[in-house]
This record gives structure tokens, C-alpha cells and sequence, in this order.
């Protein structure tokens, strides 16, 4: 089987895992007890609005035909309005998306960076104080709580510090900007990064370690191979060693790692952003869970489902070019 009949058949596996993630969205809805009109929209709204969402989700007509026009509208982002602001779902989700990424996606990528350049330090070191230093500070910032570092945090940078230091130093304790925002174009983007600091940090110390202890395991057993010692016999710098040769064969499970973390990067970090106030999708689902907000539920949920199943068949079509021999 080439490379064409594996992506065709990878792409086919996330359209039917899209398609059953859509219709279980449709039906859990209206399994639940109670009238389904009542968790999509709100009585609180004017009835004009009701009756303009009746009939643009067609909850007055037969099942088969919701259906369709449920999938209609949720791929054309209309997913109805917020109980809670009565503003489309869909215009909430796009004026927090670029925090989230923001913070997701900067976290991310620091902790994937770090994680792999500790593993693979920790692993051509074995037994050495680096090794053992790594491997515990990888299992302790694993086994953390995420709300208990954030308060932590919260607490001796967002508190004491400014009363140590009568406000000359600290850290900004909620929100993603100040209120009022800085009018200057630069200071605005210093402010920002300013609010970022630490909900960045809390992610990149309690993500990290995971990393860490994965590559580390990974990489001992790949210098243990014939490969790497012919690699040394030839007498290449250690560092081509180690990244070249050990590292570069242990690529597929690190790709499929690193695909897995990026999906979870639209659905933002629920405990984190509640914890900062940060105003992402993270906090967004969450204040809609407690507020029992349908609407924005059912669009973050799918909006989720969908990167990941995304994310997905892009790891499993970088697996097929990385190992031609992958043939599921």
C-alpha cells in the first residue's frame, strides 16, 4: 500500500469519526430530559428572537429535517445565540480565539522546546546530577495541580511581590489587558505580553515534564543502537550524535505528541484561564458550563472536535512520511 492509498484511507477514518461526533452532538440534545427548544434557546429572550431561532435551527419541523439544517448551520458557524449575552455564539468565539491562541500556542511551544531539549540532555547524560535533577523536577511539576501552581503564583507575584517592593515590581493578578487599555500601539503589546506572563508560566512548568520524561526514555533506548554507536566510531560531535541520528529516529511517536498538544490549543486551558481571568475560550467554556449556556457549549465542543480530528489525520500523514512502513 503507497503513501496515496494510506491518506486516502487516514482521510476516510476522520470524516466518519467527524460525521459520528456531529450526529452524537445532534442526539445527546435531544435525549436529555426536558423540551429540546428549551436547551437551545433561552426563554429569557424576547419572543421575537425565539421565533427567529426556531426557524433558523427548524425546531418546528420533523426530526431528519433539524438535522440537516443542524449540520447546514454548524458549518457555516451558526450556532445560534448566548443565553448569557444573547450575542451570536459564533462572534464570542472569534473575539476570544486569538487569546487562546496567543496563550496556547506560545505555552506550547515553550514547554514542547523545553521538554525535548531537557529528555534528550537528561538521556545522553544517564545516571549523571543533570539526569536524576531532570527526571525529578519532570515527575514533581507533572504530578502538580494546575489551579495550586496558578495560586501560587497568583499569590507571591501578583501580591507579595508588589507589597515587597511598595508597587515598583509585580504582576497583573486578572485579564488580559489593563482597563484602560494603553492607547500606544507598542505599549499595548507590552501590556499584553505583561498579563501573559504568568498563566504562560503556570502551562510551560506543568506541561513540561512530560515531555521530558518521554524523550528522556525514548532517547536511551535509541543511543543504545548499533546505528548511534557507528555514528560515534565515525567520530561525529556528539551533538550530531544525539539530534541527527537518536533523536531523528525516535521522530513518529515525538510527531504524533506534538500533534496531540497542538490540537488541544483551540480548545484553550479551562483551570488556567478561569484562574487568570483570561479572556479565552478556555474561561468562555467554562462560565457557559456553569451558566448551563447550550448554545456556546455545543459550538466549543464542536469546534474542538473538529481541530482535533484534524490535528489527528495531520500527525497520522506526517507518520506515513516519516515511516513508509506504517501500513494501518
Amino acid at each position: 500500500m503507497g503513501f496515496e492509498e494510506y491518506a486516502v484511507k487516514r482521510s476516510v477514518n476522520a470524516v466518519v469519526t467527524l460525521i459520528v461526533t456531529v450526529i452524537l452532538q445532534f442526539f445527546i440534545f435531544r435525549v436529555l430530559p426536558g423540551n429540546p427548544v428549551s436547551f437551545m434557546i433561552s426563554p429569557n429572550f424576547p419572543l421575537e428572537s425565539r421565533m427567529a431561532l426556531i426557524k433558523l435551527w427548524g425546531l418546528d419541523k420533523p426530526m431528519h429535517q433539524q438535522f440537516l439544517t443542524y449540520v447546514a448551520n454548524i458549518f457555516t458557524g451558526r450556532f445560534g445565540l448566548s443565553f448569557s449575552t444573547q450575542r451570536p455564539v459564533w462572534d464570542e468565539i472569534m473575539e476570544r480565539l486569538p487569546n487562546t491562541l496567543l496563550l496556547m500556542g506560545s505555552a506550547t511551544a515553550l514547554y514542547i522546546a523545553l521538554g525535548i531539549w531537557l529528555g534528550v540532555s537528561a538521556a545522553s547524560k544517564r545516571g549523571s546530577r543533570l539526569d536524576v535533577a531532570s527526571v525529578g523536577l519532570g515527575l514533581f511539576t507533572q504530578a502538580m495541580p494546575t489551579f495550586f501552581l496558578g495560586l501560587l503564583l497568583l499569590f507571591f507575584f501578583g501580591y507579595y511581590l508588589p507589597v515587597a517592593t511598595k508597587g515598583v515590581l509585580g504582576f497583573p493578578i486578572a485579564g488580559t489587558v489593563s482597563r484602560p487599555p494603553p492607547n500606544n500601539p507598542v505599549e499595548y503589546v507590552f501590556d499584553v505580553l505583561w498579563h501573559l506572563t504568568l498563566p504562560l508560566t503556570t502551562l510551560v512548568v506543568i506541561s513540561f515534564g512530560g515531555y521530558l520524561l518521554v524523550i528522556r526514555n525514548l532517547m536511551i533506548d535509541a543511543l543504545a543502537e548499533d546505528y548511534v554507536l557507528m555514528a560515534r566510531a565515525k567520530g561525529l560531535e556528539e551533538k550530531d550524535v544525539l539530534y541527527r541520528h537518536g533523536f531523528r529516529s525516535i521522530l513518529p511517536p515525538v510527531v504524533t505528541m506534538v500533534g496531540l498538544s497542538f490540537s488541544g490549543v483551540i480548545g484553550g486551558a479551562v483551570v488556567t484561564e478561569t484562574i487568570f481571568s483570561w479572556h479565552g475560550l478556555g474561561r468562555y467554556l467554562y462560565d457557559a458550563i456553569m451558566e448551563y449556556d447550550y448554545p456556546v457549549m455545543q459550538g466549543a465542543f464542536f469546534l474542538i472536535a473538529l481541530v482535533t480530528i484534524l490535528g489527528t489525520l495531520i500527525v497520522d500523514l506526517i507518520y506515513g512520511l516519516l515511516d513508509p512502513r506504517i501500513k494501518y
